[in-house]
């Protein structure tokens, strides 16, 4: 071989390895979250996570106030990345508009009339995801709800007829409101209408990185609802049938995310341990999530108290672990993304203490630390829920339109599980448990 010609061998191999070298790096920066075996991976190493729910995380940048909308969220997220969250659980949009079940419904909406979609308000989550992505932080993004606050299963009822406008707006009774929810998954046409919400998401550009949401690294996981529940019996074929379905058709179109059905556990599967790991076995699901509410499910009466608290954490440990054999049996990861408890005395007001929030929120961060420790199946927690700099307003309960957004959704008692950025004993205790145990997208 000539001179020239090794030069200009040595050169084309000096350009290859450069661009392997580019390729390498933008596969560093691009990598996703994988789910393998028992444990979340990301860049091949071990994910483990303390989140929290961030519903409205979406909805801030919209707001035509700056310090009320991006600042906001832009603060709210170096406080969290400097707490050591790096994930949250999201809302993507709402449907519909106006009375709800008795209440007010999340505003404003994605999908305020049948099959219109409002392309501007993802231009919120769209920051979100940006901002996100600069901090190394991660989404789980539900895309529908069971339950009335965001519009969800009822409005597609309601668009197809199967709720009037009348019963549609009136409060409803517990059997009348599982008689009709549970109506959405042998309604063909609400599940069609729930797809073109699906694909109009799945397809849409992120205004600030040009990238499609199939294809954005900030976002981990789908999550076909929040709590989707069969909610009777006779509909559990047609509920079944729905996630795989679903499932499926996402993993279809998105290679690069992780799928999740958004489950409370046996509470929400018609205390049916079966179908919550047979609806966990389908292969286009990821990992297994529950969700944890003594009061809503009557572990305590009226408010936490200490003497009450120990006979939780004892309920609370055994529904982690029935699950968590599950998840090791199935062999995929297990998440607690929704945990909350009210503040000591029942207190809405950000000055009542949070002494046995934060001996519970302990408890359950314990299991999730000795899980990472072995290298165990609880991968992560999202505790419920991160109400940030906003306050409520004093003499009113709930939330109002114009009102600041926060961690309780507008049927709550505004203040009743949010953890705002004030709660410093809270926070503490999670930047220990950040402190001992570094996750992988640091």
């Amino acid at each position: 071989m000539t001179y020239i010609a090794q030069k200009i061998t040595f050169r084309i191999i000096l350009c290859c390895w450069f661009i392997f070298l580019i390729s390498a790096a933008n596969a560093q920066k691009t990598a996703f979250v994988r789910s393998v075996d028992h444990q979340f991976k990301i860049n091949g190493s071990p994910y483990y996570y303390i989140g929290a729910n961030y519903w409205y995380g979406g909805l801030l940048a919209l707001e035509k106030d700056p310090v009320r909308g991006k600042q906001r969220l832009i603060n709210e997220l170096d406080f969290l990345k400097s707490k050591g969250i790096n994930n949250l659980r999201v809302l993507v949009g709402s449907e519909g508009e106006g009375k709800i079940n008795g209440v007010d419904r999340v505003k404003p909406v994605l999908q305020a009339r049948h099959n219109v979609f409002n392309g501007s308000l993802l231009k919120g989550l769209d920051f979100l995801l940006f901002e996100m992505a600069k901090r190394k932080m991660v989404a789980v993004l539900f895309l529908s709800n069971n339950w009335e606050w965001s519009g969800g299963f009822m409005q597609y009822l309601n668009w197809n007829g199967q709720i009037d406008n009348e019963t549609l707006k009136r409060k409803l009774t517990w059997d009348e409101q599982r008689d009709y929810t549970s109506k959405f998954y042998s309604c063909e046409a609400c599940k069609t209408d729930y797809q073109k919400q699906l694909d109009f998401i799945l397809q849409h550009r992120n205004t600030y990185n040009g990238k499609k949401y199939i294809n954005e690294s900030a976002i981990m996981a789908w999550e076909l609802a929040n709590e989707p529940r069969p909610m009777r019996p006779d509909a559990i074929s047609a509920y079944k049938n729905w996630i795989y379905a679903t499932a499926g058709y996402i993993k279809s179109i998105d290679k690069n995310h992780l799928v999740t059905i958004g489950t409370e556990g046996f509470m929400g599967t018609e205390e049916n341990w079966l179908l919550f790991k047979e609806i966990h076995a389908n292969k286009n699901i990821d990992y297994l999530t529950i969700h944890i509410w003594p009061k809503n499910w009557g572990w305590f009466k009226d408010a936490p108290t200490a003497e009450n608290l120990p006979a939780v954490i004892e309920k609370t440990s055994a529904y982690i672990k029935q699950h968590e054999n599950i998840a090791l049996q199935l062999k995929k990861p297990l998440v607690i993304e929704e945990f909350g408890l009210p503040r000591d005395g029942h207190a809405f007001d950000p000055s009542g203490t949070t002494a046995l929030r934060d001996g519970y929120f302990n408890h359950i961060f314990s299991l999730w630390s000795n899980s990472r420790t072995h290298n165990g199946a609880i991968a992560g927690c999202n505790f419920w829920s991160f109400a940030g700099s906003s306050r409520p307003i004093n003499g009113q309960l709930f939330w109002k339109d114009g009102d600041d957004f926060s961690g309780d959704p507008p049927q709550e008692e505004q203040g009743l599980n949010s953890v705002f950025d004030s709660d410093r004993s809270t926070w503490n205790m999670i930047k220990t448990y950040f402190n001992i145990n570094h996750s992988a997208l640091q």
